[in-house]
């Protein structure tokens, strides 16, 4: 028996009833020999953690575009924390860990820079619309290994597709990530407008804070409690109504406080700006993209849809100078002097 069969055996015998089991996968596009080592699900987190597009999250912008201070949350760091408070829950529940955390860390690989700005500016300007979750499963499918994509369990590609509250996974693994990426932001993008002093603790509705908690570890540690305690032995990953209607509300607060705050969003305008002009530019001059892309072409993809991919891979510091390469002008500079 290999290692990975070991594995597979104490999953079956210690996995909860609703675990989805690695040997229970639907596999995957393309057919591979199994690893000695490693259940498919771990794989698949391990294929994600060494991608190039994992690596970019490290300089996209979370919330705060380019924040000068090194505490600020980016993509990556966010993408961490949903991992972590996803394994919490899954370990707590007795559910498939790996499973979770390989849909944690894949779930915003398609982001774009400059967080949500750029995925509207591409969402407005592409005839056929940009979605960062449809984005993030293009990435580990097509984008990938110069093409090959990931070649990802059916089970990982769903959790990355449907982490958006308003879609559903079909495993409670996925359910469970998508409630941990809706906890960690919420938390921590409040926990970023304390330190831009855009907001402070004691701005948060006081009966919501009296529900919640009054501080963000303590927020934090509530939800997941609520989560584990409402969960456990069930066919679903469920809150209770009055935890859930809370943080709904606090969402609904961060909205109206951090993630339209003109004084938070005022570079917005100008990276929207950018990554527009950017599309454009590329959309005349397709030929600047590498090589890669220039064969999707060959290859009947559409040229808009290309383009988005390029632009949407890029980190915020590389889509600032690009643009200041095809649109602000250099010095002038003879030699000889």
């Amino acid at each position: 028996m290999t290692i990975r069969e070991q594995m597979e055996q104490m999953e079956r015998e210690n996995l909860s009833p609703y675990a989805c089991l690695s040997v229970n996968s639907k596999g995957r596009e393309r057919t591979e020999a199994e690893c000695d080592i490693r259940p498919v699900f771990q794989r698949d987190r391990d294929r994600i953690l060494h991608s190039k597009s994992f690596r970019r999250l490290k300089n996209k912008t979370q919330v705060f575009l380019t924040p000068k201070g090194d505490h600020y949350r980016t993509r990556l760091s966010h993408t961490l924390e949903v991992s972590q408070n996803a394994r919490t829950i899954a370990k707590a529940l007795r559910l498939n860990e790996d499973l979770v955390e390989a849909i944690a860390l894949g779930h915003d690989l398609g982001h774009t820079p400059f967080g949500h700005a750029g995925e509207y500016a591409l969402n407005k300007i592409y005839e056929g619309g940009f979605k960062h979750n449809e984005q993030s499963v293009r990435i580990v499918e097509k984008l990938e290994k110069d093409g090959n994509g990931l070649n990802l369990t059916w089970e990982v590609r769903d959790g990355i597709r449907n982490h958006q509250m308003k879609t559903t996974p079909h495993t409670l693994e996925g359910k469970i990530v998508r409630l941990s990426d809706k906890i960690a932001y919420v938390n921590s993008d409040f926990d970023d407008a304390i330190r831009a002093q855009i907001l402070c603790e004691e701005d948060i509705p006081l009966e919501l804070r009296k529900t919640l908690g009054y501080d963000v570890k303590s927020r934090l540690n509530h939800l997941i409690h609520d989560i584990i305690i409402n969960s456990m032995d069930q066919s679903d990953i469920i809150m209770s109504d009055e935890v859930f209607e809370a943080l709904q509300e606090l969402r609904q607060f961060m909205y109206r406080n951090v993630y339209t705050n003109p004084v938070a969003k005022r570079e917005e305008i100008k990276a929207k700006a950018m990554l527009e002009q950017l599309y454009y530019y590329y959309m005349d001059h397709i030929e600047l993209l590498p090589e890669k892309y220039l064969r999707m072409q060959s290859e009947g993809e559409d040229k808009g849809r290309i383009v988005c991919d390029y632009i949407a891979g890029m980190t915020d510091q590389y889509a600032i100078t690009k643009f200041s390469e095809y649109f602000l002008p250099e010095a002038w500079q003879v030699d000889g002097y």
